[in-house]
């Protein structure tokens, strides 16, 4: 990404470029005033922090020997890890300020913004899944279901980034714990290491054994699971005028296809109007094509992971192998397509399912592919 190429600190003297930066993006603008508990943010607002973040980082040798991308693309995820904190701070009863939430909305804060900028889809999954994960090198080691989130992590971006991150979040603070938390850091990063997946995805025995690795807590990662799928289903996810139905024309044409559009055409529904009934018929039939052990194509937006989770629930429980196909265009190309449909989907539906957009990834499927429309 040029623009983010051009702030970034570079040799030789590792400087952050904050007032270009401020004027770059409204979003770096809006973290100022916006405050934070001064037990764990003594310097000051969510601005402050992030300036102070960036420069952390700029100072570590480990990412300064990092390849210039790569560099980029971590100067990047620093810059943007806080960027939810004014849609999420709130402050209680007890005068306790918090901020409960901004990793999840910071994850499809980011993918929003990145997409509307152009980044490659790579580039900015890789950015939005460290900010989603960003605290967790601060408390992984206490949680049960540790090798999970760090085998996650590992297939959506990479941990050594994560600790890079976590350590100039940290650094980039005034609190007491520093010292507690960097040693979290590293036992974190130790952890990584010892499980084979701090700098490169966790393997599999095979892509069967993985999907259901993060469907069954406390599943063997090297059990190698007896593959007894008896039909492949290809559930599509996209915003509405990305052309999943000239994808379906061009690389399943001969699929029985479950098609929310068309069932709306064929019982009059409204795109803006309840879905409940649409999406009940869509159910029945996808159970008739699995009862008949038929492969076939579920057609519908499913941007957000729980969407996804309702239809290859139901496709794992019939034993299905599921292949989820991801479908994009940028912002421009999205919206001149929709306008020119039939029966456009309404700027305001379009708007709220990109905010709820989650990209596909490799712990929901037996295969997952992205793929550009433009």
């Amino acid at each position: 990404m040029q623009v983010f190429e051009e702030l970034c600190p570079a040799p030789p003297h590792w400087q952050v470029p904050w007032d270009r930066i401020r004027s770059a993006f409204e979003w770096v603008r809006r973290l100022e005033g916006v405050p934070q508990d001064t037990i764990h943010h003594a310097e000051g607002d969510v601005s402050v922090h992030t300036r102070m973040a960036c420069e952390a980082l700029a100072e570590l040798p480990a990412w300064r020997a990092r390849p210039a991308d790569e560099r980029v693309r971590l100067f990047t995820t620093v810059l943007m890890h806080d960027v939810a904190k004014p849609f999420c701070t709130q402050t209680d009863d007890a005068g306790r300020i918090t901020a409960h939430g901004h990793s999840r909305r910071g994850d499809l804060m980011v993918r929003r913004i990145l997409w509307e900028l152009g980044a490659p889809a790579t580039w900015r999954e890789h950015v939005a899944a460290l900010v989603r994960h960003h605290q967790v090198p601060f408390w992984a080691l206490e949680r049960p279901d540790l090798q999970r989130i760090v085998f996650r992590a590992s297939l959506l971006a990479r941990n050594d980034d994560l600790v890079l991150l976590a350590t100039a979040d940290i650094l980039g603070r005034i609190c007491g714990d520093t010292a507690e938390v960097l040693e979290n850091i590293a036992l974190y990063e130790q952890y990584c290491a010892e499980e084979d997946c701090l700098d490169a995805p966790r393997r599999f025995p095979s892509d069967h054994a993985r999907f259901w690795y993060f469907r069954k807590p406390g599943r063997d990662p090297d059990y190698a699971a007896y593959d007894d799928t008896r039909l492949t289903v290809t559930v599509l996810s996209g915003l509405p005028g990305v052309g999943k139905d000239h994808w379906i024309a061009a690389h399943r044409p001969d699929v029985p296809v479950v098609s929310l559009d068309r069932l709306r055409a064929e019982m009059g529904v409204d795109p803006g109007g309840d879905q409940r009934p649409v999406v009940a018929a869509a159910y029945e039939r996808a159970r008739e094509h699995l009862r008949a052990r038929r492969p076939f194509v579920w057609n519908a937006t499913n941007v957000s992971r729980m969407l996804r989770e309702q239809c290859t629930g139901l496709i794992a429980d019939y034993h299905g192998r599921i292949e989820l196909v991801a479908l994009e265009a940028p912002p421009q190309v999205l919206r001149a397509r929709n306008r020119q449909r039939p029966a456009p989907v309404p700027d305001a539906v379009i708007d709220r399912l990109v905010g709820r957009w989650e990209q596909p990834d490799p712990t929901e499927a037996h295969r997952v592919e992205w793929v550009s429309t433009a």
